[in-house]
């Protein structure tokens, strides 16, 4: 079994890579390819139910972030055939494997879309960056380098998310500025 709970069924390839290090590394690209298609919903609904002074920009923000997310699924699914893995990725096994946490349905205000979202970006960037730690321990250079690349977006768009509400806490917060030593 995987570590999404799905029997893994290799098919045969010509990659130099031992059958075990490829279950291994399909496990690992399938929670992936689960929880990229569950992020990428939950941005959908954030994009389709976001109110307020900030409407216009999030809603284009979100789609634009799911576009990226929708593109990445097709990468991460097709790195998994690509090594002789089935790509399991229904909704449903997305909802059943996705390490992300329910989105909520009670909110609507654009900050409280922010911070949905940037809760659901960090847990994220942090299993790219476990997946490519573990991938670079397998050996496997090209999903390793998969991984760095969604990384970077992904932290690239958790800044982006964040910088929005560190604009929101800097107007609450004093108008002096602070003096930091150098």
């Amino acid at each position: 079994m995987s570590p999404n709970n799905h029997k893994q069924h290799l098919y045969p390839t010509r990659i130099d890579m031992p059958a075990e290090t490829r279950s291994q590394i399909v496990g690992l690209l399938n929670a992936t390819l689960a929880t990229t298609l569950d992020l990428k919903t939950q941005v959908k609904q954030a994009h389709w139910n976001v109110k307020g002074m900030d409407f216009y920009q999030l809603h284009l923000l979100f789609d634009e972030m799911a576009t990226e997310l929708e593109d990445y699924i097709d990468t991460v699914a097709e790195r998994v055939t690509a090594l002789g893995g089935l790509a399991v990725g229904t909704a449903r096994t997305a909802a059943a494997d996705s390490i992300l946490p329910e989105f909520p349905f009670d909110i609507l205000d654009g900050k409280e879309y922010v911070t949905a979202l940037a809760d659901r970006y960090a847990p994220y960037a942090k299993h790219l960056r476990v997946a490519i730690d573990k991938t670079g321990e397998l050996g496997d250079a090209d999903t390793a380098d998969l991984y760095t690349e969604i990384s970077r977006t992904i932290d690239k768009r958790l800044w982006f998310l964040e910088a929005h509400l560190q604009a929101a806490a800097t107007t609450t917060a004093s108008a002096t500025p602070e003096k930091v030593a150098l």
